[in-house]
């Protein structure tokens, strides 16, 4: 009896082409400084190489959009206790790791200095000259007792979740 062998080959895997994104959107959920400066790096960095950048702020991530003025914001008591625990504006941002009471944020700070790293209020202002799409989360801004007149200038208007999700179709999406 002859004995058959059967010889199977794969396909050479096809060679996909580069297909260069024209979008980026990141999702910044995070207010903490070693989170937001990533987000500025990476939207003002995408929008450098062309890409339509759109930045959703949404929960804490909304925090360092708060004008660095404002002390207190919120309608009613739990909203104002929520702004005096975590104050919004770029100037108080604290570190998700290694916060030490205020000296994480200024030791970074020092090193980012040292090795010319641009701070995030230049990487906000970077980010609007280059176009970038600030967008804070309305539902946030209403959950929070948060108005636009407590925001920076130079952001777009509030939107929700359907509309970060529709920015979001086709393109590069972080989440940070």
């Amino acid at each position: 009896m002859a004995t058959m062998e059967a010889t199977f080959e794969a396909p050479a895997p096809a060679r996909l082409e580069h297909v260069p994104h024209k979008k980026l959107v990141i999702m910044a959920w995070s207010g903490d400084l070693d989170k937001i400066w990533p987000t500025f790096i990476l939207g003002t960095t995408g929008s450098a190489m062309g890409m339509d950048t759109t930045i959703f702020f949404t929960f804490w991530g909304l925090f360092p959009l708060v004008r660095n003025d404002v002390h207190i914001t919120g309608e009613n008591w739990m909203q104002k206790m929520m702004s005096m625990m975590n104050r919004g504006g770029t100037e108080h941002l604290k570190l998700g790791k290694m916060n030490f009471a205020g000296m994480g944020p200024a030791m970074m700070k020092r090193l980012a200095e040292e090795h010319h790293v641009a701070t995030p209020d230049e990487l906000l202002e970077v980010a609007r000259d280059l176009g970038v799409h600030l967008v804070p989360c309305q539902m946030t801004m209403d959950l929070l007792g948060l108005s636009r007149e407590d925001l920076i200038d130079g952001i777009d208007e509030p939107a929700g979740a359907t509309t970060a999700l529709l920015e979001a179709q086709d393109a590069v999406t972080l989440f940070i």
